[in-house]
């Protein structure tokens, strides 16, 4: 299995859940590629979801085409464990997140015709957790 993306070293091991609010502030326009998934509600995907829509995308274009990931997983994410009183601070790292936000393109396409990019997109926004459009250079 792939390694999942995450950060090789972080300043701060425990970071704040934050706020969502607004719209995506850069990346909100095709930069690399053709064909784009560009998110329309913000939420955190995770590492997980993000390997899963690059190995759908992969696995449908075969061998042609090139495709760019343009999300990270910089955000930790803490979990106490089951059945644990409350206090006693805060949970440990369980997992990464990349905070998306609306308007941002989070994968990129080229090199493939227009219907075999739509459906390798399709594939790709099933495997991730918020509502997403496909998006193309007219």
């Amino acid at each position: 299995m792939a390694a999942m993306l995450m950060p090789k070293r972080v300043k701060h091991r425990k970071v704040h859940r934050g706020r969502m609010k607004g719209n995506s502030k850069g990346g909100t326009s095709l930069a690399y590629g053709e064909y784009g998934l560009q998110a329309l509600e913000s939420g955190w995907i995770s590492n997980r979801q993000i390997e899963a829509a690059r190995v759908a995308l992969t696995r449908h274009i075969k061998r042609g085409g090139k495709v760019w990931i343009n999300v990270f997983p910089h955000k930790s994410v803490t979990k106490k464990p089951a059945e644990t009183r409350m206090g006693g601070g805060k949970g440990a790292p369980e997992s990464w997140v990349a905070v998306v936000k609306p308007g941002k393109i989070m994968f990129e396409l080229s090199g493939v015709s227009f219907d075999v990019a739509k459906e390798a997109i399709r594939l790709a926004s099933n495997k991730i957790s918020i509502k997403t459009k496909f998006i193309y250079d007219e």
